[in-house]
């Protein structure tokens, strides 16, 4: 019955913070902006990295949505074509794609703010940090697949390793975008659950996200994989608006607090 009694403030509470937040929103509003912003940056990366970077891209795709599908076959193609994209995409078109992504990392940057209830900070005082999270995106991108094989050890060491970066990825992304107002212990309990989310997540559609593109594109075309796409995309967000804004009430419970030994919360 005590424990009873704990749960049931804590679950109001969440649920109080899910509606504030307003998740279905935010995670629509990250697909959507990632799947405007990515491809671009994708490509301009695959126009000018090495081709062993190129190679890891591909892997690193292969191990988020199978060995086997009709998009990675789509984005292969693509890659293969890196004299031509290279000829089209000089720096202007480089700096475009940069200045476009940027738009994604301020969708992530309201759902940091909105979690923990704080003002939007000023363009000039976040403006790099838009262009550094997005650098440093494609930097782990790249070695996903890495991570996934634990460097040529296998998966069975591979996914503890993607849990850890996971965690200090998310982790590092709250404190630089909401610029430094939050200690780094208050954000430890939203970016172990975000990462923790992102991994489950990435591991359990490995199995259902082949077949559901192979049936999209077979019943719709190719517009049939844009559209499993975006669902993938929208839950894998939902899962990250979850992780950061729960996070946040549990750094607030006073059981958490204490046995992670936070600071003191500021108020709302």
């Amino acid at each position: 019955m005590a424990n009873i009694r704990l749960v049931r403030p804590l679950a109001a509470r969440v649920v109080r913070q899910l509606v504030r937040v307003n998740v279905l929103d935010l995670a629509t509003r990250l697909a959507a902006q990632a799947f405007l912003a990515a491809l671009p940056m994708l490509i301009a990366v695959s126009s000018f990295c090495p081709h062993t970077v190129r190679q890891e891209l591909l892997s690193s795709l292969r191990a988020v949505f199978g060995a086997d599908n009709p998009l990675r076959g789509q984005v292969e193609a693509a890659y293969g074509y890196r004299e031509q994209v290279s000829s089209n995409w000089g720096a202007v078109g480089v700096l475009v794609a940069l200045v476009s992504a940027t738009a994604f990392t301020r969708v992530l940057q309201r759902v940091c703010e909105r979690s923990w209830h704080l003002p939007h900070s000023g363009a000039r005082i976040v403006a790099w940090r838009w262009a550094l999270w997005l650098v440093v995106w494609v930097v782990a991108l790249v070695y996903q697949g890495l991570l996934h094989r634990a460097f040529g050890v296998g998966t069975v060491l591979g996914v503890p390793l993607q849990l850890v970066c996971a965690v200090l990825m998310w982790w590092w992304t709250q404190h630089l975008l909401l610029a430094g107002r939050l200690p780094w212990m208050l954000l430890l309990p939203g970016a172990l659950l975000t990462g923790a989310g992102v991994v489950v997540f990435s591991l359990l559609s490995g199995f259902w996200m082949p077949p559901a593109l192979t049936r999209s594109v077979e019943r719709y075309g190719p517009l049939g994989s844009v559209f499993t796409l975006l669902s993938w995309l929208i839950l894998f967000f939902a899962t990250v608006v979850l992780g950061i804004a729960v996070g946040q009430v549990l750094a607030r419970t006073e059981a958490v607090r204490r046995r992670l030994r936070l600071p003191p919360v500021p108020s709302d």
